[in-house]
């Protein structure tokens, strides 16, 4: 299941025994957008709402069982929660055994948890959003692959299989022009006419496959779909779009919402070849690294002065000197994953104002 694009629908699930602390972070959530709240006092009541919920916090003194305990049961599921530690008394070992079960972060009970505990639910929820645009985007690769293999069985199909079909419905079609056929003999003509239309009708459908969804056969066996497609409005062709990150996750995601969105993307293998490439007519947009060191700023890339894209920075390191190098608009790593297709939209739409 896709997670809650916005604060308001993402569903909290607070586990925390004492009801001034709890009142406290609930407050706190609540002036933060956060809408779908529910508290619980113990593990074992956790365990029975964590299923529907996308961020745990939990604290680590229960009274039945510590979190620390808890967190195996928590995220052993195939969707798990992300859960953010919160205990009164923390320690580097604590948080570290945490970290290393598998929680998202860590917060201490102190004066530090008003400005904190927003910050990190932001991040956490940033970093779900952005896993699992990775996964839809490593599917989507997925299928891709699988359709060019159906295509290459496609080829060879048609080479193998119309020609001879053809053949036979022109001999089929002569014989029933036959007007001495006898009665018998047109009914099964006409039988055979409709096997070979059907085949026929079959063949096109998969020469234009554009996708591979399977349908159930029988008992663990599957088939192709080549039911006529529904037709989905197209997107605006938005022009070609180069996108570079050193961090090929990053780079995956924002290529896939990016097609989505109407865009032609390339992603080029070093910033020199993204210098080249920005080059090229028709290129409407550019996403590269922000930073690189002390003596770069935008991974080193470098805008012509004169220039028809509009130029993305990657990362919010220095966005003084991304805007002073070129950067129409800063994208914050994690991006939110909902959000970043309007936002890049936004300052293409700014750039080409007078």
């Amino acid at each position: 299941m896709a997670p809650a694009t916005d604060r308001a629908g993402v569903p909290v699930l607070l586990v925390e025994d004492d009801a001034s602390m709890a009142k406290l972070v609930r407050h706190l959530l609540e002036l933060d957008g956060y809408q779908r709240i529910r508290h619980v006092y113990t593990g074992e009541q956790a365990v029975a709402a964590a299923p529907e919920a996308e961020i745990i916090l939990l604290d680590h003194q229960l009274p039945d069982i510590r979190g620390i305990d808890l967190l195996p049961r928590l995220l052993g599921r195939a969707d798990p929660p992300s859960v953010i530690m919160v205990t009164a008394h923390g320690s580097e070992s604590l948080a570290a055994t945490a970290l290393r079960l598998g929680a998202e972060d860590y917060l201490t009970k102190d004066h530090n948890l008003p400005e904190l505990l927003p910050r990190i639910l932001e991040r956490v929820r940033r970093n779900r959003a952005l896993r699992w645009s990775l996964a839809e985007a490593e599917q989507e690769l997925v299928r891709t692959e699988r359709l060019a293999a159906i295509g290459e069985m496609n080829v060879t199909l048609h080479h193998e299989l119309n020609n001879p079909l053809m053949a036979a419905m022109a001999e089929v079609e002569l014989l029933l022009s036959d007007g001495s056929l006898p009665a018998a003999y047109r009914e099964g003509l006409e039988t055979t006419r409709t096997a070979h239309s059907r085949m026929a009708t079959t063949l096109r459908r998969s020469a234009s496959l554009r996708q591979a969804e399977p349908l159930s056969y029988g008992p663990g066996l599957k088939m192709i779909d080549l039911s006529p497609p529904t037709e989905q409005p197209a997107q605006p062709f938005r022009g070609r779009a180069l996108v570079f990150h050193p961090d090929q996750r990053v780079a995956r995601v924002l290529t896939l919402l990016l097609r989505n969105a109407g865009f032609t993307v390339e992603r080029p293998l070093s910033i020199a070849e993204l210098q080249r490439a920005a080059e090229a007519i028709g290129v409407t947009l550019v996403a590269t690294s922000n930073g690189g060191g002390a003596a770069l700023v935008l991974g080193g890339f470098l805008p012509a002065p004169e220039r028809g894209y509009t130029l993305l920075a990657l990362g919010a390191e220095d966005e003084v000197r991304a805007r002073a190098a070129g950067a129409d608009h800063i994208i914050g790593i994690p991006f939110d994953p909902a959000t970043v297709v309007d936002d890049v939209l936004s300052a293409i739409a700014q750039r080409r104002q007078p």
